[in-house]
């Protein structure tokens, strides 16, 4: 793996969890941080950062897999613009609870009975849950939320559906939640989150509202007034 090296973004918060290999991050605003197997970083690029994404030394030395999830969750309007921020959070201390067979390692928001130590912008669930075979447990979806897993091991059963590795489910809007299982053990993501109305504008490494927005955020990089 070569990793991705100095790059800008703005407007969005930036969470990376790391399943195999070990990655070290760096940015503009002095933070940085060693990203082992189960530990998460969640970046709040807000006005703007640089960082970079490599892997560690030590590991390019040794070789092996990395593997690993960066989910991109969107800032409303109002903290756009707001001070760049970093979570380093090991995996040792991100809470775990077990339930029917089912283990969900919560790096968000709630579930069985859990709560994450992170602090969010925007409220959200990220739930990586690991379904022992024959596994089944119940996990709610709070109103007015809109909800959808990744499954990346094995095959999970969730609600009427077989979901398969690099298969996504996209729950119904006004679900009240879903019942996971699985016969032979799986491993999938689940993402919740209530919709900002906003519109979006994306391009590249910036989420904006509006085109204009993206234009500065491309020229204040350029002048190197992203920092």
């Amino acid at each position: 793996a070569t990793g991705i090296p100095d790059h800008p973004h703005r407007g969005f918060e930036a969470v990376s969890y790391l399943l195999e290999g070990a990655l070290q991050h760096r940015d503009s605003h002095g933070h940085s941080g060693r990203l082992g197997p189960g530990d998460m970083q969640w970046m709040t690029t807000g006005s703007g950062v640089v960082h970079s994404e490599m892997p560690d030394e030590e590991f390019r030395r040794s070789g092996g897999k990395l593997q690993g999830f960066q989910i991109w969750v969107n800032l409303p309007r109002a903290d756009k613009m707001i001070a760049p921020a970093y979570q380093d959070i090991p995996a040792s201390q991100i809470p775990v609870a077990s339930s029917g067979g089912v283990t969900a390692r919560v790096l968000a928001g709630t579930a069985l009975g859990a709560e994450a130590r992170i602090q969010t912008r925007t409220p959200v669930q990220i739930v990586h849950f690991q379904l022992a075979p024959g596994a089944r447990a119940e996990h709610p979806i709070e109103p007015g939320q809109n909800a959808f897993a990744y499954v990346f091991r094995g095959t999970a059963r969730l609600g009427d559906h077989d979901v398969r590795p690099g298969q996504c489910a996209v729950f119904d809007a006004g679900a009240a939640g879903v019942v996971l299982q699985s016969a032979e053990g799986a491993e999938l993501l689940f993402f919740a989150g209530r919709p900002l109305a906003e519109p979006v504008a994306r391009y590249g490494p910036f989420v904006m509202n509006t085109p204009a927005e993206i234009q500065q955020a491309i020229a204040d990089y350029r002048a190197g007034r992203l920092k």
